[in-house]
């Protein structure tokens, strides 16, 4: 009764949620590296402030997972989740220092780093039963992030990079609203006990492992694009403006993919795995091209080829994590699956980017991206073939209740 009475309600406030939320996270990422750089930070500190995000995330992703399945009231977690980030995201731009900055980034890192896992968890547990699809709701994402980047663009090249605390503060309050006007899903009685005892054996499944490890080899580069494509930008003469084009022409596409994927894609792990190979191959092939660019408006451009690949390793990764991970252990593995994104790949980006920028520049940065990039898509092509030659055996079935 419950599922059916989702299916029927049309979810507005819950894509708003998506887009708004989304929207927010586009300034900080892209926008929040030129704040540091005026207020007279070089790139290696502007690259270890970065870091600091994806050290907490390895601690605050499985806390907030676990927080989330334990509670059985994701809802309600995602609003501690934002309430906490709004706070300190004011500390954040009111202190100058740089060991104030430090301090006030890791209490702010700790509540907005699983935020986007914990959202993705939300989606699932409102399509699952119905005949809704995952992308439907997350390309609301998409539409915020370009959107908001192009406006904002314009918007802070003329009022100065400060106005970023401004836009970023209104933004998290529309999406702390459209959480709060979210109808509640209550568990269902199937739903299984959580125990420590059976994500550990989600946790020693060799394939969900090989996935994380792969992952962060592919996602260092991305990260590395994603703390420095603005300063590479503003280094080739490129406006802010152009910073807020080249964000919209990284996202706006994926909405287009993500419907494609909602239709297309077999939920097969051999045929996952072998999209894995191919995105990041196509990964390899941007930062290539990122290493090659001479004119800032090149990289407005290549930054089309975002919507296919981190889109596509987003889309994919999101749902094999869902085959991989038992129902009643779904926040958690989102969680796990996030810190290929925003954890460890972040650490290491963060600084190693940050050094290789400052002392050899953005195009030795960019190929270093590719090494990476083709590493991963070695991988996946063996993961590929082991799974097509053995098949699948987990040690604790996907989609099972231990």
């Amino acid at each position: 009764m419950q599922k059916r009475e989702i299916q029927e309600t049309p979810l507005y406030s819950l894509k708003l949620y998506n887009f708004f939320l989304y929207g927010a996270m586009v300034i900080f990422s892209s926008f929040f590296p030129l704040y540091l750089q005026d207020i007279g930070m070089d790139k290696l500190e502007i690259g270890s402030l970065m870091a600091i995000g994806p050290f907490v995330s390895v601690f605050a992703n499985p806390f907030w997972g676990y927080t989330s399945d334990r509670s059985r009231n994701l809802r309600r977690i995602l609003l501690f989740m934002i309430i906490g980030t709004l706070l300190l995201l004011q500390a954040l731009f009111h202190v100058h220092t740089y060991i104030m900055i430090y301090v006030a980034m890791i209490g702010f890192y700790f509540f907005q780093s699983p935020l986007f896992a914990q959202s993705n968890s939300l989606i699932l547990s409102y399509i699952e039963g119905t005949d809704r699809k995952f992308g439907s709701f997350r390309i609301w994402g998409s539409f915020g992030w370009a959107v908001t980047a192009a406006v904002a663009g314009i918007v802070i090249d003329q009022t100065g990079i400060s106005s970023i605390s401004t836009i970023f503060t209104v933004l998290l309050l529309a999406a702390l609203i459209c959480t709060l006007s979210i109808p509640p899903l209550k568990s269902t009685v199937e739903t299984a006990t959580i125990h420590l005892r059976g994500f550990g054996s989600v946790l020693m499944n060799g394939y969900f492992i090989s996935f994380i490890l792969l992952g962060i080899l592919v996602s260092i580069p991305n990260s590395i694009n994603s703390a420095f494509m603005s300063l590479y930008i503003t280094e080739l003469g490129g406006s802010k403006q152009m910073l807020g084009f080249a964000v919209f022409m990284s996202s706006v596409f994926e909405i287009i993919v993500f419907l494609l994927f909602d239709r297309f894609l077999k939920k097969r792990m051999t045929v996952m795995v072998g999209c894995l190979a191919l995105v990041s191959l196509l990964f390899a092939l941007r930062w290539e091209l990122m290493a090659l660019a001479t004119d800032p408006i090149q990289i407005v451009f290549i930054q089309a080829l975002h919507c296919v690949t981190f889109g596509g390793y987003f889309y994919v990764g999101t749902q094999l994590t869902v085959l991989f991970t038992p129902a009643a252990y779904r926040s958690s593995g989102q969680a796990v699956y996030t810190l290929t994104w925003s954890g460890i790949s972040g650490i290491v980006a963060g600084f190693a980017g940050g050094w290789l920028f400052q002392n050899f520049g953005g195009e030795m940065m960019y190929h270093a991206g590719v090494f990476f990039a083709l590493l991963g898509s070695v991988g996946f092509a063996i993961m590929w073939y082991m799974l097509y030659k053995n098949g699948y055996q987990p040690g604790l079935p996907a989609g099972t209740n231990e």
